[in-house]
């Protein structure tokens, strides 16, 4: 249940990444600056965080050691899942994007069989592929149903090139994120805390955000205030808060393929938050009948996934003391 809170909690303050983005593209802003202002922003809280914790060395020596990966999975991670973002949000209102960022939760149980596991046998240590946890998968259609039919109806009054840049940029989120973020657990393999990754995927992400930056201002000129003091917020609540709840979150499923999966379909939360943060904040329209129903099911396959996740490792727990010598 511990792990399901997180989740939870991550959505609620990952859902102002939608809301904002489309605030700020209403009113002008470049989904660049989105973009990198952001990740900018993030930087002092988190050298703030891990310095007072005294973490900093260890997390310097852990890049140093394996800097080509942290500068792939964390381009993989942070930059080709939040550069699609703001460039749908040009595109999309923030149900729409939030909507379809829910994709994540089937891309993250089919990214499994990428992954290994390390069982210890009588002829020593083996590394054996991951299997897809169907229990999970299904659970995880039941919240992209109902993900489905909250968007059916709203979707009639959008436009084809609002669905097409709306939706495929988020497909390419959708998968890059929790790849990104699986690696770089592959990687550290348990040695930094959450904190820490976070701190080191952005500062491993920063040529990116800097390309991006310099491209913008010389297609864009510089950010208004107001852009850059909603991108301000969006990197305190999304980039540090959300991101540090969810890698909490997946560091203690580390592991165990369906509690990663039911971690990440917590985020399915996102788009119940953000349906009713833009009707208050952006006068944006009440969802309709069928957009409740949609979210009833969303609700439900969220306590599915959670049941079926405590379920497998209730079970898993007392197979290995069945099993103890």
């Amino acid at each position: 249940m511990k792990l399901i809170l997180l989740g939870i909690l991550s959505a609620f303050f990952f859902t102002f990444t939608f809301v904002l983005n489309r605030a700020m593209d209403l009113s002008g802003g470049s989904w660049m600056w989105s973009a990198s202002l952001r990740y900018f922003f993030m930087i002092p809280f988190l050298l703030v965080i891990v310095g007072m914790r005294r973490n900093m060395p260890q997390l310097l020596a852990e890049m140093k050691a394996n800097w080509r990966e942290w500068l792939l999975w964390s381009f993989v991670g942070f930059g080709l899942f939040y550069g699609p973002i703001c460039f749908a949000a040009a595109y999309g209102p923030g149900w729409l994007i939030a909507g379809t960022w829910q994709i994540t939760i089937v891309a993250g149980t089919l990214l499994v069989p990428f992954f290994y596991e390390e069982i210890q046998s009588e002829k020593g240590t083996v590394r054996v592929r991951q299997q897809i946890p169907m229990k999970g998968l299904l659970m995880s259609l039941v919240i992209l149903l109902g993900v489905i039919l909250m968007q059916l109806h709203e979707a009639r009054d959008l436009a084809a090139q609002e669905i097409l840049y709306g939706v495929i940029p988020m497909v390419v989120a959708a998968f890059a994120y929790p790849l990104g973020n699986r690696k770089m657990m592959v990687v550290t393999q348990g040695r930094l805390d959450a904190f820490q990754r976070l701190l080191g995927m952005t500062l491993a992400s920063m040529p990116c955000w800097i390309l991006l930056a310099i491209y913008s201002l010389a297609a864009e000129g510089p950010p208004s205030v107001e852009q850059a003091g909603q991108s301000l917020i969006v990197a305190v609540s999304s980039g540090v808060i959300a991101t540090a709840l969810f890698f909490r979150a997946t560091d203690l499923a580390k592991g165990n393929p369906q509690k990663l999966a039911a971690v990440e379909a917590t985020q399915a939360g996102e788009v119940l938050f953000a349906v009713l943060l833009e009707s208050l904040l952006l006068a944006g329209n009440l969802p309709s009948l069928w957009a409740f129903m949609g979210m009833g099911l969303v609700i439900v396959g969220m306590v599915l996934h959670s049941y079926v996740s405590h379920g497998f490792h209730k079970k898993a727990e007392v197979e290995q003391e069945l099993s103890a010598p």
